[in-house]
């Protein structure tokens, strides 16, 4: 007896996709699991611009992020802003899958409108707590402890219960899409973005480690390249005040569990080590069965405490190497970018926000309209 085998349901999601960080993944693992096989169109540098304002990354780095995200299929270099039917239909797609935010043209119109009404749109929930604008505000604030709130953006919190968006009349007015809010990770997140696999008998296991903060093309090419090397790779991410540190007081601009999801969500990545040691020693290495330790080509710095060789014993014992990714980005590098084009990106952020929050008082001045109609 012939079987019919089940039609393939294939999800279109696009964006700008501009330092591609856990919100991002979480969008994209939720769109994987409406379907069986996801397509991502990103955006070029030349629409962004014209839409948004300045990506901080170019679309062949982009294009790369996309790429490393473990729940995406294929990506469509340079998708058009505006979504259409004719895109879907072009790869096939059943729908499209997008975030409960409004992403809007140039000129504030939808651009998933044509979609929605066709009935081809589904929604999936944004994570709140992280955003590209937020990021790019963490970077420009430089303070200690970004990732924590002053004074002021406590009271935004306060105020974070009721969304008030009449800025005449509330001076913290924020939109809930793009305003910052605490990011609270959950044991339920990890489990979503982890694999959950053991090695299997006799894999050869990888093992690296750092601050991998904000996780970026330069990550991504050395996490490719380790894995690479062998069948399972484990990466030991560092604690806060250690990144702190080693790396200076403007540093983790992520903190550790933020860090930890973007990393998960990396295809290259079967594990991660919260709040790893920073030096790799005996007991380490036996506990999880590592073949080989890699780094950078950049020499590491001693231990803060000790003064001493984090990759001594890895070195002593020949299971040790340093490998070239080929990419020499840097997060100090990315960084730099933003404070070059400071006034640049905050004016974009916002203009981001505030056209956010226009949005919202057009949508609550409708509902008012039709629920006073009905009375």
């Amino acid at each position: 007896m012939l079987t019919m085998s089940k039609k393939q349901v294939r999800v279109w999601c696009d964006g700008c996709y501009d330092m591609v960080h856990f919100g991002h993944a979480n969008s994209l693992r939720q769109a994987k699991a409406l379907g069986d096989y996801l397509i991502v169109g990103v955006h070029t540098d030349e629409e962004i611009t014209m839409h948004k304002g300045p990506p901080v990354f170019n679309q062949e780095e982009r294009y790369a992020m996309v790429e490393a995200v473990k729940w995406v299929d294929e990506i469509v270099r340079g998708a058009p802003y505006v979504t259409t039917i004719e895109t879907l239909d072009e790869y096939d797609c059943d729908f499209c899958a997008h975030g409960n935010d409004i992403t809007t043209t140039a000129d504030g119109k939808d651009t998933y409108q044509e979609v929605k009404d066709a009935g081809r749109y589904k929604e999936v929930e944004r994570t709140q707590g992280v955003s590209t604008t937020d990021l790019v505000g963490r970077m420009l604030l430089l303070t200690t402890n970004h990732f924590q709130r002053g004074d002021k953006e406590y009271i935004l919190d306060r105020y974070e219960g009721h969304h008030s968006t009449n800025m005449a009349t509330d001076p913290y007015a924020r939109s809930p899409w793009t305003g910052l809010s605490h990011f609270l990770p959950t044991t339920r997140k990890i489990q979503q973005f982890s694999e959950g696999k053991e090695p299997e008998p006799g894999a050869k296991i990888i093992y690296t480690s750092g601050a991998f903060d904000v996780l970026h093309p330069g990550h991504l090419a050395f996490l490719k390249a380790a894995r690479a090397l062998g069948d399972f790779l484990i990466v030991g991410l560092h604690t806060d005040p250690l990144v702190n540190l080693y790396k200076g007081s403007n540093y983790p601009i992520m903190n550790l569990q933020e860090r930890v999801l973007s990393v998960l969500a990396c295809k290259y990545v079967s594990e991660v080590v919260i709040g790893a040691p920073y030096i790799v020693a005996k007991e380490l290495i036996d506990h999880f069965k590592v073949s080989l330790v890699v780094h950078g080509k950049v020499s590491a710095k001693p231990d803060p405490a000790t003064l001493e060789d984090p990759y001594k014993y890895p070195k002593e014992i020949g299971i040790f190497e340093a490998i070239d990714s080929g990419c020499t980005l840097t997060t100090e590098m990315v960084v730099q970018r933003i404070i070059t084009k400071r006034l640049s990106y905050e004016e974009r952020n916002r203009a981001k926000e505030l056209k956010e929050l226009q949005i919202i008082q057009s949508l609550q001045a409708a509902e008012a309209e039709a629920a006073a109609s009905k009375q």
